[in-house]
């Protein structure tokens, strides 16, 4: 069981924590670049960016060399490497400097919008409802339960506040509690590099036990009898989730018993329990393929079963209701995924229960003792569907009239009940949470987010859905949502934002934080590029390996729809996107330079060929089947033609900030720090350039609930400053 405070978050960023100057002589700083100075020009004090040594490193691969004389940053522990970024920082610190009261007033501004002391909808399950809370001026969530009733004595699980006490990075991953309420696990994570460590806690003495479990993915799962948890082990160097083990409570985690081994390394492997409680599954999952195994969750000491053999290009996963495994999968050239069914007593005999649909993509289901409920993707939009098992002829589709929205399911853990909770916001809708009853279709709203700001009205903004035509006549969609008012003459601030990889849809949701551009006059553009799964799965396999370019290009496309239909002009335009949403921004920033006033790039994915040819390098081997695998020739050509950091030209770029985390265990630190320093030898223009390296965190960026406005601060206060908006 997974507690988890749902809130949608788009922007992941990374938050700026200079080290201690005191660890670096300033004499040993000069030797390996021009420290910062200022020099009088214009009435003006010019700082001058720091320039960091080149030291040529000759990579060769096909009988093709490349030289990289930016190689040498990846030295993590080089004293050089950390002087750099520290230079890089402190410059971004001091360019940016008139801006700083304003970015605490954005801060401010933005934390006003959060209701500070708030609760997560309780729900039910084996004899406690559970809630996730958080207390005014607290950054951590609290866990708790109640017995039997909602207004019983609260019991604290985990208070994480406590926990991060004299850290100045904790997140807490994966709560489970055992099925005799006795006792919760959970990984706790000090770095940001993603290597829980697993500890326990008798919820009864409210102790925390001694016996502790390094190097897991964080999540467990607990067999029946309360006393055998099965986790997930990494790999120390890569960092790929590779070995299931057995733990048996009170011993020491040094006789784990090891029960499954991923060796092939495209492949990642996790553990989880069904819905019915009465099976363990081990999943083992590429991007192309996945392989699963049970036991009875009463039996933990059992061999696991096979349930199908695994095989390229077949793609499922497993639940549970009565003596089947229901399997959703693309079998059959199923391309946007079907439904099937296996008997428990022979697993590998698999049965159609729905069919494929061409225009519409089965992204899930949730299973009831009465009913089933589909999650599907029909024309970008999201649609529920309740099918009941006896009388499948009256399936009928949870009402939604909105243009443009988000909807899903949520906690649900529940079997035997009628009642199916629900998730609803849009890009002008706060996030609710509804509890819909599939018997009486009677629906009840069981909380909506609340803006703390009196002078917040939904009504004064617009939201609608446009599309772009790509070069060879495709048709992109696009969300936007505005301030009513808005006049379409080329003079508006336009943020356009994407990801477009892994099948990730970028779904339109609410934000607050999004509130303190639109208020300011911006238009803020979610571009559903392909790569994405917003169309469905074709939708996401026209933006992967040799079609990779058309998620660049349908940006880029989007940014002259926009342009064209004067929603903006370059001038006013700026773009945003994260990890390999960052990718997108480093071949934009190289292809169309010239539609941008400013990017921001968040860990960017940019040196994609070096990364990849890696295999050493955290998901590497587990993404050749979403970028290609360079060790072939026919990839490493395809990739080299649009990898950001090999193709940085003698050109001009726009104005750009780069974030990035130095203990990244998705995005290397060194990537951006290279692209930067490349970008700094190479570019043509004026233009600003930034890089602003957490030292403390990695890929999700700083921890606690509101440090992460303050990194947002920082990004949407570099674009007002580009703009001329002052506050």
């Amino acid at each position: 069981m997974l507690l988890i405070f749902n809130e949608i978050i788009l922007y992941i960023t990374q938050k700026f924590q200079k080290m201690k100057a005191s660890i670096i002589s300033l004499g040993f700083l000069s030797l390996i670049f021009a420290t910062s100075c200022t020099t009088e020009k214009s009435d003006k004090l010019e700082i001058n960016p720091p320039q960091v040594k080149k030291i040529d490193t000759i990579l060769t691969k096909h009988g093709d060399e490349r030289v990289d004389a930016y190689y040498w940053l990846n030295q993590r522990e080089n004293p050089e490497v950390i002087a750099y970024l520290n230079a890089e920082n402190e410059y971004y610190e001091k360019m940016t400097a008139h801006t700083k009261d304003f970015q605490q007033d954005l801060f401010e501004e933005m934390k006003a919008r959060i209701k500070e002391d708030d609760s997560s909808v309780p729900y039910f399950l084996n004899g406690y409802w559970y809630q996730v809370s958080y207390e005014k001026g607290k950054d951590y969530p609290i866990y708790s339960r109640r017995k039997d009733k909602i207004d019983a004595p609260e019991e604290i699980i985990v208070d994480a506040n406590v926990m991060a006490e004299g850290k100045s990075y904790f997140n807490l991953n994966g709560l489970s509690i055992s099925p005799d309420n006795r006792y919760a696990s959970f990984g706790v994570d000090t770095v940001g590099r993603r290597k829980y460590e697993i500890q326990f806690k008798d919820l009864k003495t409210g102790k925390i036990l001694e016996q502790k479990i390094p190097l897991t993915t964080g999540g467990s799962t607990w067999a029946n009898d309360s006393k055998t948890l099965f986790y997930t082990k990494k790999d120390e160097t890569t960092l790929r989730s590779n070995q299931i083990y057995k733990h048996k409570l009170g011993n020491s985690a040094e006789i784990d018993q090891l029960i499954f081994e991923e060796e092939d390394e495209t492949f990642s492997c996790y553990v989880y329990k069904s819905k019915s409680r009465k099976f363990i599954f081990i999943g083992s999952s590429a991007t192309l393929a996945d392989e699963y195994r049970f036991i009875d969750a009463n039996q933990p000491d059992s061999d696991f079963q096979l349930v199908t053999q695994r095989e390229r290009g077949v793609e499922y996963s497993l639940s549970h209701f009565g003596d089947y495994f229901y399997i959703t999968t693309n079998k059959d050239d199923a391309t946007n995924f079907k439904l099937m069914r296996s008997p428990i007593n022979n697993p590998s005999n698999w049965e159609e229960v729905i069919p494929h649909q061409e225009d519409v993509l089965l992204e899930g289901i949730d299973i009831f003792q009465e009913y089933l409920v589909l999650s599907e993707r029909y024309n970008g939009l999201t649609r529920i569907k309740v099918q009941p098992w006896k009388n499948k002829e009256d399936a009928y589709y949870l009402p939604f009239s909105s243009e443009t929205y988000t909807a899903y399911t949520t906690t649900n853990l529940e079997f035997e009940t009628t009642k199916l909770r629900y998730a609803y916001n849009s890009l002008t809708t706060p996030a609710s949470v509804y509890e819909f009853d599939m018997a009486t279709k009677e629906e009840k709203l069981l909380k909506q987010q609340k803006v703390p700001d009196p002078n917040f009205d939904k009504n004064q903004y617009i939201s609608e859905r446009i599309w772009a035509t790509a070069n060879n006549g495709t048709k992109i969609p696009i969300s936007l949502v505005y301030k009513k008012g808005i006049q379409r003459n080329g003079k508006n601030p336009v943020l356009q934002y994407a990801y477009g990889s892994y099948g990730a849809t970028m779904d339109p949701y609410f934000s607050t934080s999004r509130i303190s551009l639109l208020d300011r006059g911006f238009i803020f553009a979610l571009a559903h590029v392909r790569g994405g799964q917003y169309l469905g799965r074709d939708w996401y396999e026209q933006g992967k390996l040799f079609q990779k370019k058309n998620t660049f290009t349908d940006f880029i496309n989007v940014s002259e729809y926009l342009i064209e239909q004067k929603y903006t002009s370059p001038e006013h335009l700026y773009a945003m996107g994260g990890s390999a949403g960052g990718l997108l921004m480093g071949v934009v920033a190289n292809m169309a330079p010239q539609y941008y006033n400013g990017i921001v790039a968040q860990v960017p994915f940019v040196d994609v060929v070096t990364t990849m040819l890696d295999d050493s390098i955290p998901l590497t081997t587990g993404e050749y089947d979403e970028w290609g695998n360079p060790n072939e020739e026919k990839y490493y050509e395809y990739m080299l033609s649009y990898s950001p950091y090999d193709n940085v030209a003698a050109q001009d770029y726009p104005n750009m900030l780069v974030t990035t985390g130095l203990h990244d265990s998705q995005v290397q630190y060194w990537e951006p720090a290279k692209w930067v320093a490349k970008l700094r030898e190479l570019k043509t223009d004026r233009n600003l350039l930034f890089l602003d390296t957490n030292m403390e965190a990695g890929h999700g960026g700083a921890s606690g609930r509101f440090e992460s406005l303050k990194e947002l601060a920082k990004e949407y206060t570099f674009i007002f400053d580009l703009e001329g908006i002052k506050k």
